[in-house]
């Protein structure tokens, strides 16, 4: 990776159903401006952009008015930016695990940025609802976040008994191993795969 190379990108996803504009920068500072229309999810993004350090830009507006839509697509969105901003993936760790802990929540998250898509996520959410999120629209959220990042992901969360602290555990824990694994190498200078590229 050259030292001068920037990893940003800006995506907007327009449907019948949705309106949402994306915008990072993986090597940012961990900053945030987040417009969801929910506060729960600004919240979980703001999270992921706070310890990942990515600078982050999110604007959604639904036009349906489904929460499950506009999780989903703003999800999608944000996933697909990052994946553009890594571009060819040359000389980075590639490898990230990370643990986290939020009070009596425990995550763990393992990342491989290799272009594959594959996510095993158990956050143990007990309720049908966590701050006014349904549980299947936040666990549909980490899924569709992870497989549009275009990556191999499994995150556990091991303990806990609140639902808000065990899901902001498990994205504290991604957003860390998402930081290492995006790091660059400076011992190489193409792709970390015996298979020559991502």
């Amino acid at each position: 990776m050259s030292k001068t190379a920037t990893r940003t990108a800006t995506r907007t996803r327009e449907t019948s159903e949705t309106r949402v504009t994306a915008e990072v920068d993986i090597d940012g500072r961990g900053n945030a401006a987040v417009n969801t229309g929910n506060q729960f999810l600004n919240h979980i993004i703001e999270s992921f952009s706070k310890h990942s350090l990515l600078d982050v830009t999110v604007d959604a507006v639904s036009k349906d008015g489904i929460a499950h839509h506009l999780a989903e697509d703003i999800a999608i969105t944000l996933g697909e930016t990052v994946s553009e901003a890594l571009a060819e993936r040359n000389a980075i760790r590639r490898f990230g695990t990370k643990t986290a802990p939020m009070d009596e929540s425990l995550a763990e998250a393992t990342l491989d940025l290799i272009k594959r898509q594959y996510c095993s996520a158990s956050l143990g959410i007990r309720g049908d609802v966590v701050e006014g999120v349904p549980r299947e629209d936040l666990e549909h959220f980490v899924e569709s976040l992870l497989k549009s990042m275009s990556c191999c992901a499994h995150i556990t969360v091991t303990r806990g008994t609140n639902d808000h602290h065990r899901l902001e555990a498990a994205i504290k824990a991604l957003a860390l191993a998402f930081r290492e694994a995006a790091e660059p190498d400076p011992r190489r200078t193409g792709p970390p795969s015996s298979k020559g590229t991502m």
